[in-house]
């Protein structure tokens, strides 16, 4: 069975109507295994602790059926992470597949003090997932280098661009997406 965790960024507390929660719910709804773990301090983020509470959540799944949904920062820490991972010795992929979406760039998350630790400080480690695709808007102002060239060329990965997509959140009119959820299930 695939499993799923789905990850937020920086200030969610996961309302009722985002595009996450209801990925959830179609998820679960379609008889899979999905954690939606609040991260701690949404507002006041701290890297080590987002990370320490991304290994407690990969506790008990099985990296070749899981699938791993990033937005915006967590994006950031899922790629710090598996970084770290690689660093340590690990060669084997962190996830079956990885959807980054509307990820940050480094100089962005640089020019926030609040995120700055976030900042990858170079290009994004290969053993971060098997698959990755990559979402993004055609404009996203947390990545105004284009997610493209920053995330999906040094990963090898599919891009997919959501014209006029913003940052993709629900101030973006992002509620339902069916297109993470397509990208998801494949």
């Amino acid at each position: 069975m695939t499993q799923y965790l789905i990850l937020h960024g920086y200030e969610n507390r996961r309302p009722d109507g985002h595009w996450e929660r209801w990925l959830a719910a179609e998820l679960e709804g379609s008889g899979a295994s999905v954690r939606y773990p609040q991260l701690p301090e949404p507002d006041d983020p701290v890297l080590d602790d987002w990370i320490a509470a991304i290994e407690a959540q990969l506790v008990g799944t099985e990296p070749a059926s899981l699938t791993v949904v990033c937005h915006s920062l967590a994006c950031a820490a899922w790629l710090v992470f598996a970084a770290r991972r690689a660093a340590a010795g690990r060669t084997d992929a962190a996830a079956h597949r990885l959807l980054l979406v509307a990820p940050v760039s480094d100089p962005v998350l640089r020019g926030i003090p609040q995120v700055a630790g976030f900042a990858l400080g170079g290009d994004p480690s290969h053993a971060a997932a098997d698959h990755v695709i990559v979402v993004a808007g055609d404009a996203d102002p947390y990545c105004p280098e284009g997610a493209g060239r920053v995330f999906a060329e040094p990963l090898g990965a599919e891009h997919v661009t959501v014209h006029g997509g913003g940052h993709l959140t629900i101030d973006d009119g992002f509620g339902p997406f069916p297109l993470v959820f397509e990208l998801a299930a494949r």
